[in-house]
Order: C-alpha cells, then sequence, then structure tokens
C-alpha cells in the first residue's frame, strides 16, 4: 500500500510588505523614510536630502518582515 504524502500550502509573500521593504546581502531589511511626499516647501534641503536615502529598519521588526518578504 503507498502512503500518500501530505502537501502544505505554500507561503505567500505579502505583496505590499514586498514592495516596500528589502532584503540586504547580510540579510538586514532596507526601508525608507516617510513624510517625503508631499508638503515639501517648508522641509529644508538638509532635511529633503537625508530621507531621499534609504535606512535600516528596526531590529524588533526584521523577523516580522522577512516572514512577510519570503
Amino acid at each position: 500500500m503507498l502512503k500518500k504524502e501530505i502537501v502544505l500550502p505554500k507561503k505567500k509573500t505579502h505583496r505590499g510588505a514586498a514592495k516596500r521593504f528589502k532584503v540586504t546581502g547580510g540579510g538586514k531589511v532596507l526601508r525608507h523614510h516617510s513624510m517625503c511626499s508631499h508638503i515639501m516647501t517648508k522641509k529644508t534641503t538638509k532635511r529633503k536630502r537625508h530621507l531621499r536615502k534609504a535606512t535600516l529598519a528596526s531590529p524588533a521588526f526584521e523577523k516580522i518582515l522577512k516572514t512577510l518578504i519570503n
């Protein structure tokens, strides 16, 4: 008698998170800054320049974000 294998459903990527976060080669999670989409006239040039660059997500949320992305 043949045994049937139990096939678990595949885990799906959270598409909203996949568009917002990226995992680096070292396994850290990159995110973009908020407050950089509109009402830019009152913000200083220095502040806008720093907001353009991506930064690392908090280590507290890294595990959660990796499960959503992968």
